[in-house]
């Protein structure tokens, strides 16, 4: 008998996603090809205007799973993040060259994706992927507007893998029943980041040394996109809050990069990374003693920053706009959340940790890290080929 065929509808080869492919690639139940639609990213360089530089990461995102890409002919002018920027005239003719049995399409926000979905409903099982939520409130008649959308759109799936709780709520309110969802968790490369080896706490102390920071203080950790709706601003004036013994490391780079530096031009407990590849984050969280995401969205769908923290064993810090942290974060026992943009609220939280001090703050993430198993690439795809074999033999 031939063995079943999965055809998955990608963008781009994105870091998150990858481990994910390959594990899938090992099924024994099913062969699986990653069709990507954004053409232009074979050579794996990509323009991020949120860090505003174009990116290479450094590590392989191509190797261990079969994959092509797909000529995208949209016009440049409309951008890969756009509806319009995504157009892949050959998509649906090569996925059906192909032999699929099934496909799992990574978002609808495309042009070719959501053709994709259209075309496949009926004619062999629809699986699909999203992250979205209802954290963003929007004005009732938005909101009406949307969802008879969205319904719509929805319609054209047999099965929604959603990446956690307010995913899964997210695709019930858009129409699907709760027995076509399957939760397959938002994850991260959960070995990589737990580095067995122990080689990366070292080079995180020896950073810590640099910075001139105490052994005994506590250290809270920003990285990322240093964006208004990421909330980095919000972070630094909590901190300024805090009476002392705990400094604050921001990683990274994007529109509020001056302005951070400026408010802490005086400051010697505030330090500053420019942005750090893939190979070097596990490093990064473990000069923290606590990881802050403190975003006030919209569009704070997940934070996998979080995910890779609790992987490196970190205190978790969050805001109610990430998504993710409802389901990573028990309050006071990994982590604490907070009411999104409400400074005070923050600083609370943060003064919380602080009293912790570092060797709380570690028995904390040691909590986590045993949770982030979870959360990792294996249960991810372990949970996504299930579905994938229940639609192929019910099919």
């Amino acid at each position: 008998m031939l063995q079943r065929k999965l055809a998955v509808v990608s963008t781009h080869p994105i870091q998150y996603y990858v481990p994910v492919f390959r594990a899938l690639s090992r099924s024994q139940s099913f062969e699986m090809r990653v069709f990507y639609t954004w053409s232009q990213s074979a050579d794996q360089k990509l323009l991020d205007p949120g860090f505003g530089a174009t990116l290479q990461w450094d590590i392989p995102l191509l190797d261990g799973y079969a994959h092509q890409f797909v000529p995208n002919v949209a016009e440049e002018r409309f951008g890969p993040e756009t509806f319009r920027g995504i157009k892949n005239p050959s998509l649906i003719a090569e996925i059906e060259a192909w032999g699929a049995d099934a496909v799992l399409v990574y978002g609808w926000c495309h042009q070719s994706h959501l053709q994709a979905l259209r075309h496949f409903k009926g004619r062999i099982p629809v699986l699909f992927r999203g992250d979205s939520t209802l954290l963003d409130r929007q004005v009732w008649w938005r909101t009406a507007m949307r969802r008879v959308f969205l319904w719509w759109v929805y319609r054209h799936v047999d099965v929604a893998l959603a990446v956690g709780s307010n995913s899964r709520d997210y695709f019930a309110w858009c129409g699907i029943p709760r027995s076509r969802i399957v939760i397959a968790p938002h994850s991260v490369d959960t070995i990589r980041f737990g580095d067995e080896s122990g080689g990366t706490d070292a080079r995180a102390d020896a950073w810590r040394r640099e910075f001139g920071i105490p052994a005994d203080a506590v250290v809270f950790l920003f990285a990322g996109k240093f964006q208004r709706k990421k909330a980095p601003d919000l972070l630094l004036e909590a901190f300024t809050t805090l009476s002392g013994g705990s400094h604050l490391v921001f990683v990274g780079s994007g529109e509020l990069d001056a302005q951070l530096r400026a408010r802490s031009t005086a400051r010697t407990d505030v330090h500053f990374l420019p942005f750090q590849n893939q190979s070097v984050m596990p490093v990064v969280y473990r000069v923290a003693d606590a990881f802050v995401l403190p975003s006030r969205g919209p569009g704070e769908t997940w934070g996998l920053a979080l995910n890779e923290a609790m992987a490196c064993g970190r205190t978790l810090i969050a805001s109610s706009s990430v998504g993710g942290a409802r389901d990573l974060i028990q309050p006071g026992e990994n982590g604490w959340t907070f009411e999104s943009n409400n400074r005070a609220a923050l600083a609370g939280v943060l003064q919380a940790a602080l009293d912790q001090g570092r060797g709380g703050l570690a028995k904390m993430g040691m909590i986590g890290r045993q949770r982030s198993a979870q959360w990792s690439t294996e249960e991810s795809a372990r949970c996504t080929a299930g579905a994938v074999v229940g639609c192929l033999t019910a099919d």
